[in-house]
Order: structure tokens, then sequence, then C-alpha cells
């Protein structure tokens, strides 16, 4: 054998090595689009039902809020309403009851007056009530105090 020859067989050993390679990868990566080809199927499969799904729930979703909506409506316009009632039973009653309150404090506090010698006051001081004798009328310009 001379030296063109061995250089011809080691050529085309390596093509040999080189072309099973190269069918091994391809027979891998077609198993890989196999697997991912039925992958997407798979989830495609499952994806479609749960859009649908999705897609139901929002439209009841919006349906909801639709409802909700109209509910807030109508409760800003009870609001608006009980407002307007408020303002007009407070300019109609109002006025008057302050004054008939303030009529029956005048006759209580004059009634009063009339009934015992000696009156006491009383005052709040951080939640206890003390009493004070306030002077009775006066006789020939000075005052009389009594006991206790």
């Amino acid at each position: 054998m001379s030296g063109g020859e061995v250089a011809g067989i080691l050529v085309a050993v390596f093509w040999a090595i080189l072309v099973s390679f190269i069918a091994l990868v391809l027979v891998r990566l077609a198993q890989t689009l196999k697997a991912a080809t039925k992958l997407v199927a798979d989830v495609t499969e499952q994806a479609v039902p749960l859009l649908a799904d999705a897609s139901a729930t929002v439209r009841s979703a919006h349906t909801q809020l639709a409802r909700v909506d109209s509910i807030a409506a109508d409760v800003q316009e009870v609001t608006a309403n009980a407002s307007a009632l408020s303002s007009t039973v407070s300019s109609a009653f109002g006025g008057p009851l302050v004054k008939v309150a303030a009529f029956g404090y005048g006759v209580r506090r004059a009634i009063g007056r009339k009934g015992g010698p000696a009156e006491t006051e009383q005052r709040v001081f951080t939640g206890r009530t003390v009493g004070k004798k306030l002077p009775s009328a006066r006789r020939g310009g000075r005052r009389t105090r009594g006991k206790g």
C-alpha cells in the first residue's frame, strides 16, 4: 500500500465516523421534536378549555360589576335624598325646637329660684360633680351663709 491509499482509507474512516455522528444527532433531534410536538399538542388540549373557562369567568365578573355599579348608583341617590331630608327636617324643626327647649329651661330656672332659700350650682370637672353654694337673696346688703 502506498501513502495515497492509506490517506484515502483514513479519510474514508473519518468520513464514516462523521456521518454516523451526524446521523445519531439527527435521530436524537427527531425524537426531541416529536416530544416537543406532543407537549405542544397536550398543552393546547388543556389550554383551550382553560381559556374558555377564563373567558366565561371574565364575562360573569363583568356582569357582576355592572350590577354592583347600579347598586352603588342607587346607594348614592339614597344618600343624597337622606341628606336633603335631614337638612329639610333640621331647618323646619331645628329652630322651633331650640326655642321651645330654651323656653323650658328658662321656666325651670325661674321656678327653681322661687322654691328654696339657697341654690346650688353644679359644675363638672373631669367626671366629678362639684357643688357650690350660691348666695341667698340679700337681706340688708349682707350675705347670709348657710350651714353645710
